[in-house]
């Protein structure tokens, strides 16, 4: 367990660390907190991809012979767990993807859209939540509509429920933003959807690294995330589509491996889940994804996220306590959010501070829009720091972080 008695058990989190070598092989000790970016990769991951490489490297489902029905079988394991992680009713709910990005995508070229389709998502989403829909709506004349926020960085929902019609075909939102780090309510996100047919789909980049994701729970029809953003490598990433929906989409990318017979005349589509993974996939990756979600299946998915609570709240307190102009967003209901928490400093360019607190103190975090444009438009800022926690951080940590803002406003003072 990561916390006793509401405090990080530094005993644990110090035997987390050495796990990481990126924090442990610099004579500067680097402080990491774009997590939300990407994480860092445990020794057990990087291992786990060295193994495919050096002893077994085959294709897979192409061959009989050993290292390929070795390697077909990890691949395929890996599915397994992943569909166990989020508890998928079924393995073949699995789709294998470059990334979220890439899962979004697959979703929004794969529906048979009618022109008048609507979608709804949100002013708080990714780009990768928004750009694909901008695409489809030029090809197909499909409408997009865009749920606001309250004061207090919650979706408003009844304004979802004003934008839904007879039309809506598709609710496209995310879990968790990766600006504020409010965590939107899905489940009634989804019955509000359903009730007028509408698919939901759950940008869940940043919510299944830090949070309990159960599909069932959430009702959802389609869900993305990533492996690089939690311990496993990039290149990889999930899409899981709900049995029985399958037949909305059309597989958007052809090729060898989705299919189950060709003909000059045509060709038919593979089962469920390789119909959408055309040609060789990544291998490697899938097999890092699964090392990744074994290492954090050997933690209590409840208490990581009470531990980057703990952080959020020391590092918002300490803000708080350092000048009137830190201006932080997101909501200040700690269970209202993960692991993130973004601010500006008056009169300091966003930019300035995250290059400062690499060159004083090499704390890595995130400046400018974070890929959330129409969020910080918003908001009514031009971009914002943005440090994002995971296992491997310390109240140590987010004390050198709070102590070197101070020295960079006394600098700009």
């Amino acid at each position: 367990m990561l916390i006793r008695n509401e405090k990080v058990d530094k005993m644990k989190v110090e035997e987390i660390r050495k796990d990481f070598p990126i924090l442990t092989k610099r004579e500067k000790p680097l402080i990491y907190l774009d997590n939300a970016a990407t994480t860092l990769k445990p020794r057990q991951v990087i291992s786990a991809i060295n193994e495919y490489y050096q002893e077994y490297t085959a294709n897979v489902h192409r061959a009989i012979y050993k290292i390929s029905q070795k390697a077909t079988e990890a691949y395929e394991d890996a599915r397994e767990k992943i569909a166990k992680f989020i508890n998928a009713q079924k393995t073949s709910e699995i789709i294998f993807t470059k990334g979220t990005t890439e899962a979004i995508n697959l979703v929004a070229y794969g529906l048979k859209w009618e022109a008048g389709d609507e979608i709804i998502t949100t002013i708080m989403e990714h780009h990768s939540n928004i750009v694909p829909w901008q695409i489809i709506q030029r090809k197909f004349g499909i409408k997009i509509k865009y749920v606001g926020l309250e004061d207090n960085y919650k979706l408003d929902l009844n304004q979802l429920e004003k934008y839904l019609t007879e039309k809506t075909r598709l609710v496209a939102v995310t879990h968790v933003s990766n600006m504020l780090g409010t965590i939107n309510p899905i489940r009634e996100i989804t019955e509000i959807a359903h009730k007028i047919g509408a698919l939901v789909l759950v940008d869940a980049a940043q919510s299944t690294p830090h949070m309990l994701v159960d599909v069932k729970e959430l009702g959802c029809d389609f869900l993305a995330f990533s492996g690089h953003k939690m311990l496993g490598p990039t290149g990889i990433g999930v899409l899981y589509i709900r049995d029985g929906i399958e037949d909305y989409l059309d597989p958007p990318f052809g090729g060898g491996e989705m299919i189950k017979k060709v003909t000059l005349g045509g060709c038919t589509w593979n089962d469920m889940p390789w119909r959408f993974e055309p040609g060789t996939p990544n291998i490697a990756g899938a097999i890092g994804l699964a090392a990744a979600i074994d290492y954090l299946s050997n933690l209590e998915k409840g208490e990581l996220k009470k531990h980057e609570e703990n952080l959020v709240k020391l590092t918002i307190n300490q803000l708080e306590k350092i000048s009137e102009k830190i201006e932080i967003y997101g909501s200040k209901n700690i269970d209202e959010r993960c692991g993130i928490v973004s601010f500006n400093i008056e009169g300091i360019d966003s930019h300035d501070v995250a290059l400062l607190l690499d060159e004083l103190s090499n704390i890595a975090v995130r400046s400018g829009l974070h890929c959330t444009e129409p969020l910080h438009r918003f908001l009514g800022i031009k971009s914002s720091v943005r440090a994002s926690f995971y296992i491997y951080n310390t109240e140590e940590e987010v004390n050198m972080l709070c102590n070197t803002l101070r020295e960079i406003m006394k600098t700009f003072a």
